[in-house]
Formats: structure tokens, sequence, C-alpha cells
């Protein structure tokens, strides 16, 4: 394994959620749609969100590097990280976010989230080599 480009996608992964998550993009719908108030640092301490979002990151880009081999064409990467981004992440979180009575615009704003990472995590496994 490349540990370069893992740590990259990894990187890219973290980079898009900071942005994703951020009052530019879907912060304060978010926020509203999930009750959460993002000032409240309440059993949240940022080197631990950070610290371990950062891990679930490298972890996908490990996992997803390791399911697509060392030089996927662009295509596939493209096509097999879409299919996990939408066709498991996203349906997973649908299931969970009925039962668990959440809206559908926060499924829209995380599954989309995990969607994007995916996809770019993909695109530079694709890309690099």
């Amino acid at each position: 394994m490349t540990y370069l480009i893992v740590f990259v996608a990894a990187l890219s992964a973290f980079m898009i959620g900071g942005l994703w998550y951020s009052p530019i993009m879907f912060l304060n719908i978010w926020s509203k749609a999930s009750a959460n108030d993002p000032k409240s640092e309440e059993g949240r301490h940022p080197v631990r969100v950070f610290g371990l979002s950062f891990l679930f990151s490298l972890i996908a880009a490990i996992s997803l590097f390791n399911f697509l081999g060392p030089q996927p064409s662009l295509q596939e990467a493209i096509k097999t990280s879409l299919l996990i981004g939408i066709c498991f992440v996203a349906t997973s979180f649908g299931i969970n976010y009925q039962f668990s009575h959440k809206s559908m615009i926060l499924w829209l704003i995380d599954a989309g989230y995990h969607c994007v990472q995916f996809l770019t995590m993909g695109l530079i496994f694709g890309l690099w080599h």
C-alpha cells in the first residue's frame, strides 16, 4: 500500500468534511435539522472530535484503497466509490435515520458528505498512478 496516497485521500475527506459542515455550506441547516447547537462544546473536546474524525477518514481511505487495488482505472474508481457512498453508506444512514425519526434534510446533508467523500477518494486513487 502506498502510504502517501492513502494519507492524501484521508486528508481530502477530512478537509471536505470541514468545508461541508462549515457556515459556508451546510452548518446552519445541519444544526437546525439535527437540533445541534454548534456553539455548545458540552462533551466535545476538539482534539477528540477532529482526531477521531481523521482516524475514521484514514480507515475509510485504507479500506477503499484495498478494495480498489493499487492501480484502479479512473472509471472503475469512480463507479466503485459512488456505489459504496450511495448504495452502502447513504442507504445505511437512511435506515438509521428513519428509525430515529431524523429528517430527510439531515439525511441528505450527512449522506451527501459521505458520497462526496468516497467519490473524492476514488478520484485520487484513480488518478494517482
